[in-house]
């Protein structure tokens, strides 16, 4: 079903990638303006993820969450009752663990950790309202076999293919293991949040199971001209940073990560915060909602 609510980012309804400008704010709260909400970013630190599209945050979490984080990911890899559930998505190649969706509700060590002030804060305070959790999970990216994630906007996968209206929406990765320039990082093109890409081709049926294991350039993802001009006028940056530390963006920054053929481990917690201003409507480029795992339908504000 379409959805009735105005289209302000088209995708997937056309046979070449355009570059749009992204009609929206970035950050919602205006520390200068008096309307700013409260949280652990200073007014500079918020000009600068307004001008770069992330933050880096040295220390989020202490160590002993993150143990705490790891023997979770081993639990829920391993558990019994979660054999087969499609929110365990698995490697093609050798069938290990790749992520683990749905943790704030699978477990009660990432639900009380993803409410501290200092996690929950930060997004409440971007994005200038109350918000909730459209998506949670657990990024495993083992030694040697860990795959790659191709390089997309995530806020052109929601607005297609879960109906999030706007770009307000703001991701925290939090880093389980080190993060270094060769296991398989993040990469972030600083800047790029301010331009939509209008991508190619449109969504098959259940694509959604396909795109969370596939190598390839995926459905919703820009070709490579458009890649390469993107690449060259914002450069990349590559997050990295010990156990505990976090990397903030904005949900249209373009990003991806390579596979890690290194022997370290390089596994996050990645939290998606959406506000309650900017809820679901229906898909606006698919054929039908994805599963609520995915993009949750559960608004209520977090607490």
């Amino acid at each position: 079903m379409r959805t009735a609510v105005a289209d302000s980012y088209p995708t997937r309804d056309r046979n070449e990638c355009a570059m749009l400008i992204r009609e929206d704010p970035v950050t919602w709260s205006d520390p200068l303006g008096g309307d700013s909400k409260p949280g652990p970013l200073s007014a500079a630190q918020l000009a600068d993820y307004d001008r770069r599209g992330y933050h880096c945050a040295d220390q989020i979490i202490p160590p002993q969450d993150v143990f705490d984080l790891l023997d979770e990911m081993t639990r829920l890899a391993e558990a019994d009752n979660l054999r087969g559930d499609a929110r365990v998505v698995r490697e093609n190649e050798n069938g290990d663990v790749r992520s683990v969706f749905d943790v704030h509700r699978l477990s009660d060590v990432v639900d009380e950790i993803v409410r501290r002030p200092e996690v929950v804060g930060i997004a409440r305070q971007i994005l200038g309202s109350e918000v909730y959790i459209h998506q949670s999970r657990l990024n495993f990216k083992p030694g040697f076999t860990g795959g790659p994630f191709y390089w997309h906007s995530d806020f052109e996968t929601w607005h297609a293919e879960d109906g999030m209206p706007r770009p307000r929406a703001a991701s925290i990765s939090i880093a389980l293991t080190e993060n270094y320039g060769h296991n398989g990082g993040l990469m972030i093109m600083p800047g790029s949040h301010r331009a939509f890409v209008s991508c190619a081709g449109q969504t098959p049926d259940n694509y959604y199971k396909e795109s969370l294991v596939s190598y390839t350039p995926p459905t919703g993802s820009p070709d490579r001209p458009t890649l390469t001009r993107m690449a060259n006028e914002y450069g990349i940056d590559v997050m990295t940073g010990e156990a505990g530390s976090a990397t903030v963006f904005d949900s249209n920054c373009m990003h991806g990560s390579n596979g890690n053929i290194t022997p370290f481990s390089r596994s996050n917690l990645f939290i998606v915060f959406n506000s309650v201003e900017n809820t679901l409507t229906e898909p606006f480029a698919a054929p039908a909602r994805r599963p609520d795992y995915l993009g949750s339908r559960d608004f209520t504000p977090l607490r």
